[in-house]
């Protein structure tokens, strides 16, 4: 037996250290959490991705009684920018969650579905996609989806 170890870099920001196009997008996907539809988890998820050209396509969670037929924001905004903009790379999508009416201190990182389905992009684009995970403890930036799904399955297993 081996063991070995997979190791995921990532940057802090303070909000105030961010760019001004990266905190344009936190901002965005902050007040997203307010369009959220989540009567049973009350926990509200906001994002904000923007293209290569520019374009900002925002989305949030929107939960269903028949669960998980629901969806998270990360794929909300996802879904409205490749429907809409189908050739256009993302480029960077920021995440911020709150719940009780309160921005969590720390991070709230994409689930499985919604890392898959972002890979899938920077297969597609062959592009990476940065990560902005806002936390009012800091945002943590990190430089692709792949990084938050390094044992990847991207199509390239399949015949």
């Amino acid at each position: 037996m081996r063991e070995a170890q997979i190791i995921v870099p990532y940057q802090v920001f303070d909000y105030e250290e961010l760019s001004a196009e990266d905190r344009e997008l936190v901002d965005m996907a902050k007040a997203m959490t307010a369009t959220s539809y989540s009567p049973y988890s009350h926990f509200q998820v906001g994002a904000a991705l923007r293209l290569a050209d520019g374009q900002i396509f925002k989305g949030s969670n929107q939960e269903n009684a028949a669960f998980p037929s629901g969806l998270c924001a990360e794929r909300t905004a996802f879904f409205a920018a490749s429907a809409n903009a189908p050739e256009v790379p993302p480029v960077t999508i920021a995440i911020a969650a709150q719940t009780g009416g309160q921005f969590l201190e720390n991070l709230v990182a994409p689930c499985g579905a919604c890392r898959q389905s972002l890979l899938e992009a920077e297969t597609r684009f062959k592009q990476d996609i940065r990560v902005l995970l806002y936390g009012t403890g800091g945002t943590y930036v990190i430089r692709s989806m792949r990084d938050l799904l390094p044992l990847t399955f991207d199509g390239s297993e399949l015949p």
